[in-house]
Formats: C-alpha cells, sequence, structure tokens
C-alpha cells in the first residue's frame, strides 16, 4: 500500500482501500451522474493517483462491479421491505420483477452498469453462481415459507437463476408495446405460476 495520499489517512488493509474507493465512486456519480463519473474523479476524491486505484481495481470495469454490488445491498433491503406483506409466492415474485424493472433505471450504482454500456458485463455477471448463491439468499428473505410450497434450498438456487434470467430477458428486450405495471404483473403470475408448480412437486 502507497504510504501518501489518501488525505493523509492511509487505509490499514486492502479491503479498507477497497470500501474506500468504492465510497468515493458514489459519491462522483451522485456529483456527476453514472455516465460521467470517471476513474480520474475518483483517484482525484481520494487525494490518490490513478495507479493508486489501478492496483486495487485493475479495470474501471471491475470497479463498476464493486460499486453495483454495493448498490444492490441497498437496493435489496428496499425490495425485501416492498414485498414484505405479500405470502403468495406466485404474487411476491412477480411483483419482485415489477418492482425491479420500475426502480433499476433510477438506481445510480445498480442501474449504472446498464446505462453506461456495460450490459454484456451485468448479464454475464447477473447469471454468475456468485450471483444464484446471493439471489437464493434474498428470496430466503421474503415472507414465504419455501418448504410448504416444495421448494428446499437446491430447488431455490434453481429458481434464482430462473428469476434472474426472467429479469435480463426484460432488461434487455423490453416489451414492445410498452406493458403496464399492472399488465406485467398478470403476464407474470400466469407464467411463473406453473413454473412454480412444477419446480414444488418434482423431485429433481
Amino acid at each position: 500500500m502507497r504510504t501518501r495520499g489518501w488525505g493523509g489517512d492511509l487505509p490499514r488493509t486492502e479491503d479498507e482501500a477497497r470500501e474506500r474507493i468504492v465510497a468515493a465512486a458514489m459519491r462522483c456519480i451522485d456529483r456527476s451522474g453514472p455516465g460521467k463519473a470517471t476513474l480520474a474523479d475518483v483517484a482525484a476524491e481520494l487525494q490518490v493517483t490513478r495507479q493508486t486505484v489501478y492496483r486495487v481495481f485493475p479495470t474501471t470495469a471491475e470497479l463498476l462491479t464493486a460499486v453495483g454490488e454495493a448498490g444492490a445491498t441497498q437496493f435489496l433491503d428496499r425490495l425485501t421491505d416492498h414485498v414484505a406483506d405479500i405470502t403468495d409466492p406466485r404474487d411476491a415474485l412477480a411483483e419482485a420483477i415489477v418492482y425491479t424493472l420500475g426502480r433499476l433505471p433510477d438506481e445510480p450504482y445498480i442501474g449504472l452498469l446498464v446505462q453506461v454500456g456495460e450490459n454484456e458485463l451485468f448479464s454475464r455477471g447477473a447469471t454468475s453462481s456468485r450471483a444464484m448463491e446471493f439471489g437464493a439468499s434474498v428470496l430466503r428473505r421474503f415472507p414465504i415459507d419455501w418448504d410448504e410450497v416444495g421448494i428446499d434450498d437446491e430447488k431455490l438456487e434453481g429458481l434464482a437463476e430462473f428469476m434472474l434470467r426472467v429479469l435480463m430477458s426484460f432488461l434487455q428486450y423490453p416489451s414492445d408495446p410498452p406493458r403496464t405495471p399492472e399488465q406485467l404483473r398478470v403476464y407474470l403470475r400466469r407464467w411463473l405460476g406453473p413454473a412454480l408448480d412444477i419446480a414444488g412437486t418434482a423431485d429433481t
């Protein structure tokens, strides 16, 4: 770790450096917008050189991913609160997608990955094994007794993958003509319902 810069307050560990760079990137995005904040802005915010930032995040894409993941935690807390009173799994899953599609373009951190042209990075990351595990952990926070509907832990990860793939398809290929939120809820409940029924009764 460099012994200069950082406003005279050096990070003690690599993890702390990562956290501070991500936090600085978020502040830059708040000021300039997701399409205008640059790595040079982040370095200036931290009073370090761009090379210092590159040592922690070798590419801009890696920094964007870290910012997106930090924003995802905040967003998913709000999503969980939004579906807190929905106990029917079909309704909860449909509402989760409708809510996400409606809010994601306005999310300054998560939406960054889509808005600044990192669509391929975002879609590839969204279907990684890490994303599946994270998605399953989010579903466990829903007010649903998954065991009661026949969804064990293994199936829950499969359901998380299915939901992420549905979400990515809507992000990359929006409905034409556009559906209203209520039309989208009806559409999703109609087709998610049979998928849940099959998953809940199938042995594998």
